[in-house]
């Protein structure tokens, strides 16, 4: 038996009783979702020990992938957020399509779920613009999936970043018209927004830090050796003007350094700047650079030791979705009673 979820000592104050979150096994994570995403998936498992984190695979599937590739790419993912603190102990670690409640569940709800709804969700406008109108029924629907994700844990919050929150609100008014249909069922989760500024392309100070992003130099990976890391940082675009200052709207480049070196060090965005006085950019490229370099080395170090034991992040997983399970099961089979399936 996997042991009870206990409520978080939060739950006094901020009404915290169970989190959850995915991240898809789409490559080794940057340092964007590092400081975005990761360092808070870290700090809420300390707090709170209701707390879920999912490999969501079935969400990348909504691009064409390679078998053998996607494999890999959940054990990258898995020896990633491991190396960065996760503690399966402390959460629960599991892989979405071990548990078919997901996609059982995604079915249900996506009859709660109208057309036009979907129709008007980002993702759906510009990745079907970009596949000619051949979008699939996957990429359309996979909000709904995301509602199945929460929604099976019965789960009472969400970290996320700004450009989720739209996905959150459907999955909030889905809760809220299966519970008008069937009685409170439920709860509507609510929205943990993270704290920590955006990173910005290296490349394209404009545009957020992605995966997909052409450019090589534009990504700080979380895996990339020191080598590499300077290489980026001292090819990282920023102005003509050589005193270090914090600026986003009129010197985007050298402010997305400084945010970066705030949310490295933990220092204001103004203390960085202070201790940076008398540092052209070309140094400060340098000195921040180091800094990520300092801050990644143990996760580097740690991520390469997990992909050598192939065997524990299998276990790893399997251990996740069975106490997942237990907690998933029993909402899915009530789903299926209020719902006349049984």
């Amino acid at each position: 038996m996997a042991a009870p979820i206990r409520t978080c000592r939060l739950a006094q104050n901020k009404g915290l009783k169970r989190i959850f979150s995915g991240i898809q096994p789409t490559g080794i994570p940057h340092l964007g979702n590092y400081l975005g995403a990761i360092t808070n998936w870290v700090s809420l498992q300390e707090e709170c020990n209701s707390v879920l984190y999912s490999i969501v695979d079935l969400h990348s599937l909504t691009i064409p992938q390679e078998p053998t590739v996607l494999r890999e790419s959940i054990l990258d993912i898995t020896a990633v957020l491991l190396a960065c603190g996760l503690n399966p102990h402390k959460s629960f670690l599991f892989q979405q399509s071990q548990i078919a409640e997901h996609a059982e569940l995604g079915w249900i709800l996506g009859c709660f779920t109208s057309v036009p709804r979907l129709q008007h969700f980002p993702h759906w406008k510009i990745k079907n613009a970009s596949q000619m109108n051949e979008g699939t029924v996957g990429l359309f629907t996979y909000p709904v999936l995301q509602a199945a994700d929460i929604l099976l844990y019965k789960s009472t919050h969400v970290p996320v970043g700004e450009d989720q929150v739209l996905h959150l609100e459907l999955t909030q008014d889905v809760a809220r018209r299966f519970n008008k249909k069937y009685g409170e069922f439920f709860p509507v989760p609510k929205a943990i927004l993270t704290t920590s500024k955006k990173v910005k392309s290296l490349r394209d100070p404009t545009s957020k830090m992605s995966k997909s992003d052409p450019q090589k130099l534009a990504t700080v990976n979380i895996t990339d050796s020191p080598e590499e890391i300077m290489l980026k940082f001292r090819k990282a675009l920023t102005d003509f003007t050589s005193e270090v200052t914090y600026d986003p709207d009129s010197r985007p480049g050298v402010s997305n350094l400084v945010a970066i070196h705030s949310a490295i060090t933990g220092l204001s965005t103004e203390e960085v700047v202070r201790h940076s006085v008398g540092l052209d950019t070309a140094h400060y490229k340098g000195v921040v650079a180091e800094a990520v370099i300092e801050k990644l080395a143990p996760i580097r170090s740690e991520f390469k030791r997990l992909k050598g034991d192939r065997s524990y992040l299998e276990k790893v997983l399997w251990t996740g979705a069975e106490k997942a399970k237990e907690l998933a099961a029993p909402v899915y089979q009530e789903v299926r009673r209020l719902v006349g399936l049984h």
